[in-house]
């Protein structure tokens, strides 16, 4: 299975980053590479194999993937020349003749820059390695910053991180709230404020590094499929500040046009009023399940005085989660569904809610029946996402 995008630009992976939004596990190609594309797309088949394989030797990189000797001695030296790969030293192996030269990505030479923007009372942000270790955090409070202030506040948190830096930045992944186009512009995150802010283009002329943003649920499904457990057709809802679902299907990350897909927070999920949401309406999904929401409903119910009211609360969240999936996992087939967020929050109670109400609403028993848990990655799925970005639209790997 080849992960790749849905969307209009949606192609190869380059060092050029055409496909700013650019993700895919293995870069094995679905049709015939053209020939304008082939260096390029070599250059990753051979960076995926030393990521996921590790160490190996120049003939066994060319057995793995099928190029010649040749091809890949040319690559590898370029590589070197790069500083992205290098030599470790003779094999260890005992064979006749002179041992093969064992070489391997740089894993301890760079790091990533990660910002996670989806909580709803400060910003995070890490340095990770290359291979997804956290080896510095920092965070700035939210403290109901919103619009310009927000964006500013980014930019200070990603200023802190890169003094922090002790390796290059291979690029800085940003997972955001709102809907998110291709060319990393926030078209609306009414949460904080946003409409129309080019965050990636700001953070670039800030930093000086590439820089690439996407939805804070797509970047959790990226962390999921591959710092995770699944292998298939997925649905990770990311409840934080807002609501949002990241789609993985048939290989590939769900866009839809502008990067609009995936907005379930501003699903109306009834007919019966409800609070009103940042966006403006009514009965949206976020006016129960969004964590600062359900904070404020669970506040006003101690819990060592009304335990079923405390139940309650997280029930009718998870009830009106389930409405807004069950039409999503009908249609699609759905049957692997992962919770990001808050664990005292959406495990348990709420957790069943929704699993309860797809099952009542959808033909999910007929079909192999619905799995639905809490992530294993905790409070880093959105870094670890923004991760993935950095690798698959800098080296082509993830």
């Amino acid at each position: 299975m080849s992960p790749t995008l849905t969307s209009d630009t949606s192609g190869l992976l380059s060092r050029e980053r055409e496909d700013h939004t650019g993700f895919t596990r293995s870069l094995r190609p679905r049709g015939k590479v053209l020939p304008e594309h082939a260096r390029t797309h070599n250059r990753s088949l051979v960076l995926q194999t030393l990521y996921r394989a590790g160490a190996m030797s120049r003939a066994d990189v060319a057995r793995a993937t099928g190029l010649t000797r040749v091809t890949v001695s040319d690559l590898v030296a370029e590589l070197i020349l790069d500083g992205i790969v290098l030599e470790r030293g003779p094999s260890e192996s005992v064979r006749p003749g002179k041992p093969a030269t064992i070489i391997d990505i740089d894993r301890t030479g760079f790091q990533i820059l990660a910002l996670d923007l989806s909580e709803s009372t400060r910003f995070r942000g890490a340095l990770l390695s290359l291979d997804g270790d956290i080896e510095a955090r920092r965070d700035i409070p939210l403290a109901g910053l919103a619009g310009t202030a927000a964006a500013t506040a980014v930019i200070d948190l990603a200023r802190l991180l890169l003094a922090d830096a002790t390796k290059p930045i291979l690029g800085v992944g940003v997972g955001s709230p709102g809907i998110v186009d291709p060319e990393g512009r926030v078209l609306s995150a009414p949460n904080l404020g946003w409409t129309d802010v080019a965050l990636r283009a700001d953070l670039e002329h800030a930093l000086g590094h590439p820089v690439t943003v996407v939805n804070d649920a797509n970047a959790a499904v990226l962390a999921e499929y591959s710092f995770g457990d699944i292998d298939g057709d997925v649905m990770v809802v990311k409840v934080g500040h807002g609501v949002g679902a990241g789609v993985l299907l048939g290989g590939s990350l769900v866009l839809g046009r502008n990067g609009a897909s995936g907005e379930i927070g501003h699903v109306t999920v009834g007919t019966d009023g409800g609070l009103e949401c940042a966006c403006g309406k009514r009965a949206c999904l976020e006016t129960w399940l969004a964590v600062p929401r359900l904070e404020a409903q669970l506040a006003a119910r101690p819990d060592d005085l009304d335990l079923e009211g405390h139940d309650a609360v997280l029930r009718e969240a998870g009830e009106r989660l389930g409405i807004a999936l069950a039409p999503v996992v009908g249609t699609l087939g759905l049957e692997d569904i992962v919770l990001a967020g808050p664990a005292a929050l959406l495990d348990g109670v709420l957790a069943d809610a929704v699993a309860d109400t797809i099952t009542a609403r959808t033909i999910t028993r007929m079909s192999g029946g619905l799995s639905l848990r809490m992530t294993s990655l905790g409070d880093d799925i959105v870094l670890l996402g923004a991760a993935v970005l950095v690798l698959s639209g800098s080296l082509g790997v993830s």
